[in-house]
């Protein structure tokens, strides 16, 4: 049965990438690094870092969400995401086109969208087409 998320990029580096990443923000995606539960001792996780916080690392969503109910103290999966080029809001709709690498934590929901392709941020920049740029990003519209 097909995972209903994206694969990972790269099933060799699941478990290797830095814990701190950006959480959320840049509204595209390009490739998924691996899944995440994070585990948290005040919620009833089991205490392995002297309270601290962690997580597991998991090469699908299936495998991440299996583990996320079977565990105490535990979150709903997170999907860290490579984002090759991202839209920056500084401001409530003001948008700017970031040409920078960053690694992110996301909701998993959000990579339901379509992947960022040559032309959706130029579209959704495009100054002629304002009322639909969330469906843009979503695959749902052109411009």
């Amino acid at each position: 049965m097909k995972d209903k998320y994206p694969d990972v990029m790269d099933l060799k580096k699941v478990g290797t990438y830095p814990a701190l990443a950006g959480s959320g923000g840049g509204y595209v995606w390009d490739e998924v690094l691996e899944y995440r539960v994070w585990c948290h001792p005040e919620n009833g996780a089991v205490d392995e870092f002297e309270g601290d916080d962690y997580y597991y690392s998991f090469e699908t969503y299936a495998d991440a969400e299996q583990f996320a109910h079977a565990t105490n103290g535990a979150e709903s999966p997170l999907a860290l995401i490579l984002q090759r080029e991202y839209i920056e809001e500084a401001e409530p709709g003001e948008y700017r086109h970031v040409k920078e690498e960053r690694i992110t934590e996301w909701p998993v929901e959000f990579i339901q969208r379509p992947r960022r392709t040559p032309t959706t941020i130029p579209n959704f920049l495009a100054p002629d087409d304002p009322e639909n740029r969330m469906a843009i990003l979503r695959g749902s519209a052109s411009p």
